[in-house]
């Protein structure tokens, strides 16, 4: 009996289910019906991604395959063929992955697929359409001609759609957003607003809101700035917008504009409320002063907060007034007035330490007002302009607060703590820079304090001294408020309702791209070094390109609209990439490795794909890197072959053993190979005694499925 040894290898792939073909997610009613619908109730890959508020992103990665190598072994009997047949994959040499994406994420064309991209490129078809007409009102007014172009295809969702985002924006969140949570550092390059700021919601639901023509987004800013005024006529609090601090302005004007609103509100309603505060004690002021930081001994100025300014105008009475420590030495003999506390230096014309005054905040100014009051210097001239006379309010009103927190305090005393290098004395360097240790203990336990105005404030006639002479000894919480409030949230009313369509939209694009982009940088996609760095560049081209929009230069049809529209292809490029890392992370999430390796195999793929490589977009290729599974990676890998449920029975045809957590490979291949020894060769002219040479005699390569079974087999000789 002759016994031959065969050389035997084996390659095994097997395949994960498709995620989107168990129905398990789905629940059924006992009338087997879903009430919800199976896309809202299935549980989807994408649930807790930040995009998921609005839309569904397909999963990119639809399903694995695992590809198992045994290394070259030889076989001597048919037993032992039975035991390799039944072999675990755990036993073979090497594992490979390779996923299985989809179409839409591997062939580089935009517009196919729902996501962030897709929306505003239709917000900015809007913008294109803005032109039409010189009001919002005239989008959707049944008399304007202009609108009849646009109603065949320009959709308006029912009321209650309607109802349910205005419900969103002004009672569901009315909390304080936290405006910089989640926010890339290239953010503020773009002029929009903070993502959880009350415009920038607005747009995302405006990218939402039937399919985002310049009817519909007419509609939606109509009911929004009604809801505005609302706020404003029952006083009630603006949701999403801060009611202190200073307007932003590297934000876009309406953002802007809101946020003066919402301070306007505030402090209307605690003038309509100021009379139920006058019993509340000095205490209560003190803490309020110490908790800011006005106490700890600085010359710098103390401004009553905004929100609580007016609140403690009837607060304080005269005894309240009189915050007055052991470190004064001897007692006024006027009454002292508004005062925060003692600071360090010592009056020049009485042995007392200097008090700080509360003082009013500066007004609040947007970027339009600034630039009147620029215009304003370079028509009228310093001397006459609103700007010179605002900064005289101002001026003087810190100088009543002074006068009356300080009732023996001269000109000079103003001087040096309101400017202290305008009171030169010895600690003054021969440069003219202040030595800032020696000065500060010169100024604090030297007195009389020693020293003299600057040439500025000595000249004769100096404005600065008239306005002394002129200003009376009143705290800031009996002077006149340098802005009003009324008059001012009237003026941010009368913006929102005259805003011309296109300047709107403008600042809704520049709003929406911004918004977008932050939402998408929210995701969780591990330490994907390129992921971040395609982030920080798209800020930084999406602040580029939306730069003309800032200036006013945009016309219907230019080529700024174009260019915008190549903006949506280049942030769709973007999308899919980040889309494709937060999968590839929420599948590996124990073998980190391994999905970044996938997700930079996947990243120079596509990266050609996007116009910045040599390679056109239009080139038809499949991925179809492999990534070798290192040992401590392979338990995880086989967890993602989980048993197959009883709907999916049917995919088992044929079990022919080699099973993964049941399943069976989805490809076998096999090579049997034969090898003799060649010792000469008839046909050669001589053959060197002793050679011999092994060969491959016969070699059979089998490749079958569960359907199908394909066998080859070679034969050489060499006689």
């Amino acid at each position: 009996m002759h016994l031959f040894k065969v050389h035997f290898r084996m390659k095994l792939t097997y395949k994960t289910l498709p995620y989107d073909d168990d129905n398990a997610g789905i629940e059924i009613t006992e009338a087997g019906e879903n009430p919800e619908g199976d896309v809202r109730n299935r549980t989807q890959w994408d649930d807790d991604c930040p995009w998921s508020e609005w839309y569904s992103a397909e999963d990119p990665v639809k399903g694995f395959d695992l590809i198992v190598i045994w290394s070259e072994k030889i076989v001597e009997s048919s037993l032992e063929m039975a035991e390799l047949e039944n072999a675990s994959p755990h036993e073979a040499e090497k594992w490979f992955i390779l996923p299985n994406l989809s179409p839409n994420f591997t062939d580089g064309s935009a517009g196919n697929k729902i996501g962030f991209a897709s929306q505003l490129l239709l917000l900015v078809n809007a913008l294109n359409a803005s032109f039409e007409a010189q009001f919002m009102e005239d989008f959707v007014s049944v008399e304007n001609s202009a609108s009849d172009t646009l109603k065949s295809s320009a959709v308006i969702p029912p009321p209650t759609v309607l109802d349910r985002v205005l419900k969103d924006l002004f009672h569901e969140g009315v909390q304080l957003p936290h405006l910089t949570e989640g926010q890339h550092k290239n953010s503020r390059a773009i002029k929009g607003a903070p993502l959880e700021s009350l415009f920038a919601q607005f747009c995302l639901h405006t990218l939402w809101f039937g399919n985002c023509n310049i009817r519909a987004i007419a509609v939606l800013w109509i009911e929004f700035v009604r809801e505005v005024h609302w706020c404003w006529e029952e006083s009630q609090p603006l949701p999403r917008m801060p009611t202190n601090g200073v307007i932003d302005l590297s934000t876009c004007l309406v953002n802007q504009k809101l946020h003066m609103l919402a301070i306007c509100i505030e402090k209307k309603r605690q003038l309509s409320q100021k009379y139920q505060y006058g019993g509340e004690n000095k205490d209560h002021v003190f803490s309020l002063a110490k908790e800011a930081g006005h106490l700890n001994g600085d010359l710098s100025h103390t401004r009553v907060p905004g929100h609580d300014f007016v609140r403690k105008q009837d607060r304080f009475n005269s005894e309240d007034r009189d915050i007055v420590t052991s470190a004064d030495s001897h007692s006024s003999d006027h009454t002292r007035k508004g005062s925060a506390g003692v600071g360090a230096m010592m009056l020049l014309k009485s042995y007392q330490n200097m008090h700080i005054p509360f003082t009013q905040d500066a007004p609040l100014m947007t970027e339009d007002m600034h630039e009147e009051r620029l215009h304003a210097v370079e028509v009228f001239g310093d001397s006459i302009s609103f700007s010179a006379q605002l900064e005289r309010d101002i001026l003087s009103s810190d100088m009543s607060a002074f006068k009356a927190a300080n009732p023996d305090a001269v000109f000079e005393d103003f001087i040096r703590w309101h400017s202290p290098r305008d009171w030169e004395n010895d600690y003054f360097e021969e440069s003219g820079v202040l030595s800032t240790s020696d000065a500060t203990e010169g100024l604090k336990k030297d007195w009389p304090p020693q020293g003299r105005l600057s040439e500025r404030m000595s000249e004769h006639g100096n404005s600065w001294r008239n306005i002394w002479d002129d200003a009376p000894a009143l705290p800031a919480s009996e002077q006149k408020l340098l802005s009003d409030p009324n008059r001012e949230g009237e003026k941010v009313l009368h913006y929102l309702e005259t805003l011309r369509p296109h300047q709107l939209l403008e600042q809704m694009v520049c709003t929406a791209f911004r918004a977008s982009a932050d939402t998408l940088n929210r995701t969780t996609f591990g330490g994907f070094k390129q992921m971040g760095i395609k982030m920080g560049q798209l800020y930084l081209t999406v602040a580029s390109m939306l730069k003309p929009l800032q200036a006013n230069h945009l016309s219907v049809n230019s080529e700024i609209i174009e260019d915008l529209r190549r903006l949506c292809a280049v942030f769709e490029h973007v999308e899919k990439l980040l889309t494709v890392a937060a999968s590839l992370h929420r599948k590996f999430l124990q073998a980190p490795r391994l999905s970044e390796t996938i997700f930079i195999d996947y990243y120079n793929f596509y990266l050609p794909k996007m116009g910045t490589g040599s390679v056109g977009g239009n080139s038809v290729m499949e991925f179809d890197k492999q990534q070798q599974v290192r040992d401590s990676e392979r338990e995880l890998v086989a967890n993602m072959f989980t048993p197959p449920t009883a709907n999916q029975s049917w995919r088992k045809v044929l079990s022919m053993g080699n099973l993964l957590n049941g399943h069976e490979p989805f490809l076998r291949e096999i090579i049997f190979s034969l090898r003799d020894t060649v010792r000469g060769s008839y046909n050669a002219v001589s053959t060197p005694r002793g050679y011999q040479k092994e060969i491959e005699t016969y070699r059979m390569y089998i490749c079958g499925t569960s359907n199908d079974l394909r066998v080859a087999l070679s034969v050489a000789s060499c006689d």
